[in-house]
């Protein structure tokens, strides 16, 4: 997560208001703002790959795939975000051109400055989300991925996918392999 722009409170309102004339993304979260970091090209080629592979899966169905553009409202935590990757099957969420509020899938590319962030207090914020069914974090150095999918019984289960395993996506029916995933990225 990166620093609060600045020491002032916004209302949501006031937040949505202001990023529309920011030149650069910001992610909202109970009244502060912080500006989103640029990606390294792995970052965003992992973060393609995985939506083109999602969008392609998914043609003809009631669900869309969106990548990091598009922001995501967390009512619960008064929250706005911009994941990495995000499907919704909502038909709620078709006809809002600006955001999305009920996702079935989210997933996030870790960086360094980051990693801490997404797998705790942005997850927590997720886990608010009823749409929500699985969590993809994806480790660009490990090539690993953690999946936390959403039980019948509401409990987050890890799901991990060691270096070159095919990624399992149950609430999309998808199977995506490692080479698929990390197509073109270079190992560091």
């Amino acid at each position: 997560m990166g620093q609060a722009v600045q020491n002032t409170i916004f209302t949501a309102e006031d937040y949505l208001t202001w990023e529309v004339a920011q030149p650069e993304r910001h992610e909202y979260l109970d009244g502060e703002v912080f500006a989103m970091a640029g990606a390294e090209d792995r970052h965003v080629t992992v973060a393609m790959n995985l939506a083109f592979a999602l969008r392609q899966h998914l043609t003809g169905s009631p669900c869309r795939t969106y990548m990091s553009d598009m922001r995501l409202h967390v009512a619960a935590a008064n929250s706005y975000f911009y994941p990495d990757v995000l499907v919704t099957c909502s038909a709620l969420d078709l006809v809002s051109p600006m955001l999305k509020t009920e996702p079935r899938l989210l997933a996030e590319v870790l960086s360094p400055g980051t990693a801490a962030y997404d797998r705790g207090l942005k997850f927590s914020h997720y886990r608010s989300l009823g749409s929500l069914q699985e969590y993809l974090l994806i480790d660009l150095d490990s090539r690993s991925t953690d999946c936390y999918r959403k039980g019948a019984d509401g409990l987050w289960v890890l799901h991990p996918f060691a270096r070159g395993e095919t990624v399992a996506l149950a609430s999309v029916a998808l199977e995506l392999s490692a080479a698929q995933l990390f197509a073109e990225v270079p190992e560091v």
